[in-house]
């Protein structure tokens, strides 16, 4: 199961008892104090590894807590310090603060590691407490108490490209044409509950990572359907790819602009980043009418058909791309990247709009 939020009290381990000792020795008179320190509380760290995507191994409110340290022991043996308790998260988790809303920590790099609570001191022995004037001291310090917090954890996926569009209009079944991720597909809506990411490999070696979320219908933004559940896992997407369905009861212009007034609503960041627009099924649409409907989208977008063969688009079908000849310049962010019709279930189009996405996302890494 997927889960993205959680919320959870940690603590840190307790400092362990300082002992109260004397020496006892067969030939050692009046012996003085040898009880020793106590051990160290246990730390809390935080892990983050790649190999996990998801919260749901942590339980709804459940208490982690690192282990105590040991009480010390006679002959100035100090005791056995706790072991920290390693909490491990996915990339892109971030830790906040449930009182106060802060974002504490913010978990992006496989391998990243940070102390978030230190374990209590263990407690002197009495051998710290002797003097000339109390030579037999019979105290000891108790161990600090560890800290505890109250957290939650929410988690945002991180991806080059982000696939925003209606219900059934193709997504999943990209995701899973061009990527390692398969998720589930049928012809109805919201067939997409919870959110993949797929690595699109271009070549032997480069690739970008995909994310597809459930699909966005009007009022996304203020909770209607799954969209405000799941926009967050696109924040931290530079790149989005809008996809339109040509054969959808709903008119191309009404897609775009919904999709276009949602992602704006959610977030104005995300609503200013650069985007390219997919054309979606463009198999069920008669040849003689496609022409006329996606040059007909060209204009309702502002922009004039300009054809380049650098990505093997097939030339029979409308398409256009952003000039790349002034990428110094950059892309004109009002305008998307690229527009071109495609069809996942033919394959018509998909290897061109592969070069085309990882072109877009090597021109946002430099």
């Amino acid at each position: 199961m997927f889960t993205d939020s959680v919320e959870l009290t940690v603590s840190s381990g307790k400092g362990g008892q300082g002992c109260v000792a004397f020496r006892r020795e067969k030939f050692v008179v009046n012996g003085g104090p040898n009880g020793g320190d106590g051990g160290k509380g246990g730390d809390i760290w935080f892990k983050c590894d790649n190999n996990t995507h998801t919260l749901s191994h942590f339980q709804k409110k459940m208490h982690i807590k690192a282990d105590n340290g040991a009480p010390g022991e006679g002959s100035n043996m100090t005791g056995k310090s706790g072991v920290k308790k390693t909490i491990i998260v996915p990339p892109g988790t971030q830790i906040i603060d449930l009182e106060s809303g802060e974002v504490l920590f913010d978990m992006l790099k496989h391998g990243e590691e940070v102390k978030f609570l230190e374990g209590g001191k263990g407690g002197l022995g009495n051998v710290h407490f002797k003097s000339s004037t109390n030579q037999r001291p019979t105290y000891a310090q108790p161990g600090e108490k560890g800290e505890t917090r109250h957290i939650k954890l929410d988690l945002k996926l991180i991806a080059d490209v982000g696939l925003v569009g209606f219900p059934n209009v193709g997504k999943s079944t990209l995701i899973s044409t061009v990527s390692n991720a398969r998720p589930e597909i049928a012809n109805y809506e919201f067939t997409t509950l919870t959110p993949k990411l797929g690595q699109v490999n271009i070549g032997d070696f480069e690739s970008f990572v995909m994310a597809d979320i459930p699909g966005i219908i009007g009022g996304a933004h203020e909770g209607k359907g799954l969209g405000i559940e799941f926009l967050r896992h696109i924040e931290r997407t530079k790149i989005l790819l809008y996809m339109v369905d040509l054969a959808s009861y709903r008119d191309l212009k009404e897609q775009i602009e919904v999709l276009k007034d949602e992602i704006s609503s959610f977030s104005e960041k995300l609503g200013n980043s650069k985007y390219a627009i997919a054309l979606t099924r463009v198999d069920v649409v008669p040849p003689d009418e496609l022409q006329d409907l996606v040059l007909g989208f060209f204009e309702l977008l502002g922009i004039e058909q300009s054809k380049t063969n650098e990505f093997n688009f097939d030339e029979s079908m409308p398409y256009y791309v952003q000039s790349t000849a002034d990428e110094t310049l950059g892309f004109d962010r009002k305008l998307p990247y690229l527009v071109a019709p495609i069809s996942s279930a033919t394959n018509k189009n998909i290897e061109a709009l592969k070069y085309a996405l990882f072109n877009l996302v090597q021109s946002d890494r430099v």
